[in-house]
């Protein structure tokens, strides 16, 4: 590739064609057989069909035959990464709203215990970011939620990797998303109303549960008469306690939804009347939750949700299916100029899947990690099989998915901050290890303080020891957003649950000596490489039947 005739992207990789069966996702009968698309730096500069003039400036870049077909990057809206090293959490009985389980000694044991104990002491955080993110990534998952970081300078930030990142895109072109909503919009549903228009998509965890405490969180948008604090750049997470009355109130004020259906059937036995929301017209994106109670990723998630829909009647097509994670997402983010869809002049992310025959929608939503051949993020290609990535300059290590060995690139032009140069294999090694010896780990977790930063949020961060006239280091820690302890609530909260907040956040950081520390496997890479996935699966005591025995099904 050193005399292709192109220029460079931000991390060094050449101008290049990738040629295949091209599933654009601007229509359900756009597949294009034999086509071409073009990369350089990190755009698509043409999607070439049989012939099809090439233009004179690509004739001279190499193309590549893939053998597979080729789908816009995977964009999912609803993601807690910091979690995604904990395994399957045994959830023991049926739970009607969140506020029921995210306080019970097992969730303290199993997840915030853990969660805390990692993300706060030093040389674990860098572990955890690279390991989610390459869970993301291996799935074909090309943009999803960020990982919150806070320093103990006071500084809030997003982690920006590998992964496009929604609530810190890096890009001038792609407006950031809100995900996390401060305490003082959660009392006054104006005030959060003026948030909005502000803002040009925010998502917002709502109605989360399936009794009648939970779908008052939506009536607490209600500021009076005709008025309600929903706009175009809502997104609502979850929507389980909707009715259909509250989906056409959506539609009709703009706002969308992201559904995790694999989730809300673990914890609370039901997701959302998600043929009620078609009904509406609402947008509607897709989230994976997170791995204690959710899908390793979002190719799982969809797995899901096409069982679910087969179950209650065939509610959506497959390519609706698949618009959930590409052309939906990215037209929720209000991003759709620049991905969701492969259109000359958009953003290079792709994914593709092995195999060039029969339905192309039902060759993605049968696909597993191992399938994917190819998967390229800003027109970098990050990840993918031997026979492809070798062509490419910037391998930096191999991984095995199932049977299968991957090759990854995780070269950044300059050195990440937060990972540095950290090896996947380094980051699994850590937490493995971490995880299996947790009392270990938190005889060296430092001292913690309570510090305000932005929002009169709250933050707890290690007490970096230092002598007389030193200044103290710079330490990040991650923000446990699932739990609602700092950083912000990630939902609105009614009056009432006044109590609960306070007893969250004084509960927020317990003694390591007075918990009850487990040891934790860490939760494998991805499906294929998780032995005992489907097994703990059907040991989920709210989960339907169907989903237990079709997911293993449409994995197979």
């Amino acid at each position: 590739m050193a005399n292709a005739k192109s220029k460079k992207d931000p991390d060094g990789i050449q101008g290049y064609g990738l040629k295949g069966r091209v599933v654009t996702m601007k229509s359900e009968s756009e597949v294009l057989k034999n086509c071409t698309i073009y990369v350089n730096g990190s755009g698509i500069t043409a999607v070439i069909k049989p012939g099809d003039a090439i233009p004179v400036e690509l004739k001279d870049l190499p193309v590549f035959e893939t053998g597979g077909t080729i789908f816009p990057g995977l964009i999912e809206l609803h993601n807690h990464l910091s979690y995604n090293c904990l395994p399957l959490w045994p959830v023991p009985k049926k739970f009607t709203n969140r506020d029921q389980w995210a306080g019970i000694d097992l969730y303290k044991n199993l997840i915030s215990g853990p969660m805390s104990i990692l993300g706060k002491t030093p040389g674990y955080v860098e572990a955890i970011v690279r390991y989610v993110e390459c869970k993301c990534l291996v799935a074909g998952v090309t943009t999803s939620q960020g990982i919150m970081l806070f320093s103990n300078a006071g500084i809030r930030k997003y982690y920006q990797g590998i992964i496009r990142n929604v609530e810190s895109p890096a890009n001038p072109d792609l407006r950031k998303v809100d995900a996390h909503i401060p305490d003082i919009a959660s009392k006054d549903a104006t005030h959060f109303l003026s948030q909005l228009k502000k803002a040009s998509c925010l998502l917002l965890h709502l109605s989360e549960g399936t009794d009648e405490s939970a779908r008052n969180h939506f009536e607490s948008l209600h500021i009076g008469g005709d008025s309600w604090a929903i706009t175009d750049s809502l997104a609502g997470i979850h929507c389980v306690a909707l009715k259909r009355e509250d989906f056409n109130r959506m539609k009709q004020l703009g706002a969308s939804m992201v559904w995790s259906p694999l989730s809300n059937l673990m914890l609370y036995g039901a997701t959302a009347d998600i043929a009620s929301a078609k009904a509406s017209g609402i947008t509607i994106g897709l989230g994976s939750d997170w791995a204690p109670s959710g899908s390793k990723n979002l190719l799982g998630e969809l797995k899901t949700a096409r069982l679910y829909s087969d179950q209650n009647g065939s509610i959506f097509s497959n390519y609706e299916l698949i618009s959930m994670a590409t052309r939906n997402a990215a037209k929720i983010i209000k991003w759709d100029q620049k991905i969701g869809t492969i259109e000359t002049g958009k953003l290079a992310d792709l994914i593709i899947v092995d195999g060039l025959t029969g339905d192309p929608f039902e060759l993605l939503l049968h696909a597993s990690e191992k399938d994917l051949s190819l998967v390229v993020i800003n027109g970098v290609p990050r990840c993918g099989s031997t026979n492809i990535m070798k062509k490419f300059a910037g391998k930096t290590e191999t991984v095995d998915i199932g049977n299968t060995t991957k090759v990854l690139n995780l070269i950044e032009k300059e050195e990440n901050p937060v990972v540095g140069k950290l090896q996947l294999s380094d980051a699994t090694t850590k937490l493995k290890k971490a995880l299996k010896d947790l009392k270990s780990v938190a005889k060296k977790m430092p001292l913690l303080k309570e510090i305000t930063g932005p929002d009169n949020t709250r933050f707890f961060v290690p007490v970096t020891p230092k002598s007389e006239n030193e200044k103290e280091k710079p330490s990040f820690v991650l923000v446990l957003d699932h739990d609602g302890q700092e950083g912000g609530e990630i939902r609105t909260r009614l009056p009432q649950d006044e109590l609960t907040q306070m007893k969250q956040r004084k509960e927020a950081i317990i003694k390591p000596e007075d918990r009850d520390i487990p040891s934790i496997k860490l939760d494998p890479l991805c499906v294929d490489s998780d032995k005992g996935y489907f097994k703990n699966l059907k040991n989920s005591p709210n989960l339907p039947d169907y989903i237990k025995s079709g997911l293993q099904k449409l994995y197979s």
